[in-house]
């Protein structure tokens, strides 16, 4: 029965992974249409939000397969 659960747990994670980074590209790309002059620092702070995210990901993929 662990095994099921960590699979679910893993499958969560990546879900929810892909859906955050696909909110963090969408709303990134929307920001620079509006204003290309900051397309910079806009670059910026999706590239640290997308690396912050994959590392909670990944961090919650490991504590499921250690737990499961």
């Amino acid at each position: 029965m662990g095994g099921n659960i960590a699979a679910i747990g893993a499958g969560l994670v990546i879900i929810g992974a892909g859906i955050g980074l696909g909110m963090i590209g969408s709303k990134s790309v929307e920001s620079i249409a509006r204003q290309p002059e900051a397309s910079g620092d806009i670059r910026g702070a999706m590239i640290l939000m997308a690396a912050f995210l994959e590392g909670a990901a990944l961090i919650a993929l490991i504590l499921t397969f250690f737990v499961g």
